[in-house]
């Protein structure tokens, strides 16, 4: 391909586009504004219950197993809560998809039930992100084949 000379035209041209992309830049740099997660919290529920304070109130999380095994149904309990929870299971040493939780209303709190998938590793840990009155309470957890 041959060298096309370079015009006064062409010259402007890329003065013009050079002007817009910095500008751009600029733009985007100073107006970012990053997510707001009010509160994030991290526990192991392998070690037992987890214990976080919403609303000035105690609230503890707990599994029904404490090592859970691959392909067996995993209870999780989140007590006393009056507002109806969201979560999410995720892997965190392979990534396995993000698998949802429903809970049910139980006299003292919330259940919910999921099911973790059986991975190549012997070990996997899995992340909980519980999501209630828009903060984010995070659980980890260790599955074994």
């Amino acid at each position: 391909m041959a060298a096309q000379k370079l015009t006064r035209g062409r010259l402007i041209q890329i003065i013009i586009l050079m002007i817009i992309l910095i500008s751009a830049f600029v733009w985007r740099t100073v107006t970012y504004k990053s997510k707001t997660t009010v509160q994030r919290s991290v526990c192991n529920l392998n070690t037992g219950n987890c214990f976080f304070n919403i609303n000035n109130k105690k609230i503890i999380v707990s599994l029904s197993q404490t090592k859970p095994q691959a392909n067996t149904l995993v209870e999780l309990y989140i007590n006393p809560v009056d507002i109806n929870p969201s979560a999410s299971v995720s892997g965190v040493t392979m990534n396995m998809g993000i698998l949802p939780i429903i809970f049910t209303q139980q006299k003292d709190g919330w259940v919910g039930k999921f099911t973790v998938p059986q991975s190549t590793h012997n070990k996997m840990i899995w992340n909980i992100d519980i999501k209630i009155n828009q903060n984010i309470y995070s659980s980890e957890f260790t599955v074994t084949k």
